[in-house]
């Protein structure tokens, strides 16, 4: 799952068992796994259409969705993911993680853009409150659509309890099946424009270019957003050998990968928060990110950062990272204590903190 799947899943799940005095109804467009249905306090209802297009976002939020709430008449509609209903007039508390496509619009397809940009506006001023995961997404949707800041609230992200230093013999066994036997840099994400993976690709190059480095780059993460433009850069590459894409790993495996990394390279373009950061922590790895957007705030003192649009700036950062003794281990350090200022409990509470503030 990605940052909102994630963001979902935690807090629903704490939401529910923690508040069983309330009762909660989960909408969905689809089949649903049992497993989503955490607690007894739950009724599950699902209606079409499945809404993969923005065609069938606007049916499901403007036409199914309005309906069923006028059935069950909720004291709160909550969206986890920013999208809501005009239509309906139930009190709405509407969580948007980032407005990304406002200023990367050229990263997404024209249907999406041009959706986004026309309704999230709207669902902003629609909704009765907002919660954000960062104070930079909060300063922007504030100052990008007109929002009264003091009705928008900060909720960071959690950290999974999967994510934990390795042992050196589990950092080896990963390496053997996966890399070879060497250590490497690692991406983790969807591979998506705004994640800078051509720039890194290039970074890559020039950094085994400049010596005798050992590394290997792994992206782990799924091709579903691959570009001409990332395929470029990649066949231009010296050492394109050492480059590894690893698809479909359990949730397991991608602890393991994260844990076993030299480090994780987290140069995105945009970010509203950035959770394999704060993953990256957790597990002892230092990080590598960008100095735009919301990383520096989520990162703190405890990561490298660099021009993303820079690819002599990242490159340089890996060699430091490399080469600057104690600097390794003094970002792990920094990065286990700004680990513990994030968990999805407190994420839980913030949240359903949010509903009561809204419902008053």
């Amino acid at each position: 799952m990605d940052g909102i799947a994630w963001f979902t899943f935690e807090t629903m799940s704490r939401m529910t068992k923690n508040h069983p005095e309330h009762h909660f109804y989960f909408i969905f467009d689809r089949p649903y796994d049992p497993e989503f249905i955490f607690s007894e306090n739950i009724t599950p209802i699902v209606i079409g259409p499945q809404s993969r297009h923005p065609l069938l976002w606007y049916w499901w939020f403007e036409k199914s969705i309005p309906s069923v709430l006028k059935k069950i008449k909720p004291d709160v509609f909550l969206s986890p993911d920013g999208y809501l209903s005009l239509k309906s007039k139930a009190p709405c508390l509407t969580v948007i993680h980032d407005i990304n496509f406002e200023h990367r619009p050229q990263d997404l397809p024209l249907s999406h853009r041009k959706y986004y940009q026309h309704y999230f506006p709207k669902f902003a001023h629609h909704a009765h409150r907002i919660a954000t995961v960062s104070e930079f997404s909060k300063n922007d949707i504030s100052s990008k659509y007109g929002i009264d800041p003091t009705n928008i609230d900060v909720i960071y992200n959690g950290i999974s309890d999967r994510f934990r230093p390795l042992s050196s013999d589990e950092i080896s066994a990963f390496q053997k099946k996966h890399t070879q036997n060497h250590p490497y840099f690692l991406v983790l994400g969807s591979l998506h424009p705004r994640k800078n993976i051509a720039n890194i690709l290039s970074a890559y190059d020039q950094f085994k270019d400049s010596g005798n480095y050992p590394h290997k780059l792994l992206f782990v993460g799924r091709k579903q957003w691959w570009t001409s433009k990332m395929q470029s850069a990649l066949d231009v590459m010296k050492f394109k050998a050492d480059v590894i894409f690893q698809e479909g790993l359990s949730n397991e495996k991608v602890a393991l990968a994260l844990g076993a990394s030299t480090a994780l390279l987290y140069v995105s373009l945009f970010e509203g928060f950035g959770i394999p950061m704060t993953e990256a922590m957790k597990a002892g790895v230092p990080v590598i990110t960008s100095n735009v957007s919301s990383m520096p705030e989520i990162a703190s003192d405890a990561a490298l950062f660099c021009d993303p649009y820079s690819t002599v700036s990242i490159a340089e950062q890996m060699k430091k990272l490399i080469h600057e003794p104690g600097l390794s281990e003094s970002l792990i350090q920094k990065g286990f204590t700004r680990a513990t200022d994030f968990s999805w409990d407190k994420t839980a509470g913030l949240l359903w903190k949010s509903v009561e503030r809204m419902l008053r």
